[in-house]
């Protein structure tokens, strides 16, 4: 009888050894120095304009063998840059961000679509204003590798989408300034 439960002892340790490991996810915290959330909108058919958000936080969740994931980004939206400083107050104020009452955006992912290995889509709910409505961001660039310098695993990307401002309540003068904003979002976020 010993034997016996030597034997199955033996065989349940011999499968456990083959048995794929399986892989938990892991979280990245974004890197604020190296991650820009910008937008771009044509004003008045005269050129394309490009700000951007100097403040950004969050996580991403990556599992690489599920092929799943999750992403949570918050945007100070009082550290938008239009590279002048009097119309970062005036793009701040009721009309268009509102940051006295509104000072963050949110995205939160709903779903982290695969090709392969690697991410080509994030649906997701965008909260501007405090509407929210659902996007997907387009990734349009994805690595994940040990950082070069901290020697972390890190996540860089590109991503982008494009909104109607007018569905957030910010649509004052559309649609000579233009309605249709592109977002374009470069993140890096490094492992915990």
């Amino acid at each position: 009888m010993n034997r016996i439960a030597k034997l199955s002892a033996a065989l349940i340790i011999s499968a456990a050894a083959a048995a794929p490991v399986l892989a938990a996810p892991e979280t990245y915290t974004i890197d604020g120095s190296h991650t820009f959330p910008s937008f771009s909108y044509s004003h008045l058919g005269l050129s394309t304009q490009i700000s951007k958000f100097d403040k950004t936080t969050g996580t991403v969740t990556l599992d690489k063998e599920a092929k799943t994931g999750a992403v949570d980004i918050t945007i100070d939206m009082k550290s938008v840059n239009t590279g002048y400083g009097t119309f970062d107050e005036h793009i701040q104020d009721t009309d268009f961000l509102d940051t006295a009452s509104h000072p963050t955006a949110t995205f939160k992912s709903t779903k982290v679509r695969f090709d392969g290995d690697k991410p080509v889509a994030i649906d997701g709910e965008l909260t501007i204003k405090g509407v929210t409505k659902p996007v997907t961001l387009q990734v349009t660039h994805f690595v994940n590798k040990p950082h070069p310098m901290m020697k972390k695993d890190t996540i860089g990307a590109n991503a982008t989408t494009v909104i109607k401002r007018s569905e957030f309540n910010a649509g004052k003068y559309a649609p000579n300034v233009g309605d249709d904003v592109t977002i374009t979002v470069a993140i890096e976020a490094i492992k915990n």
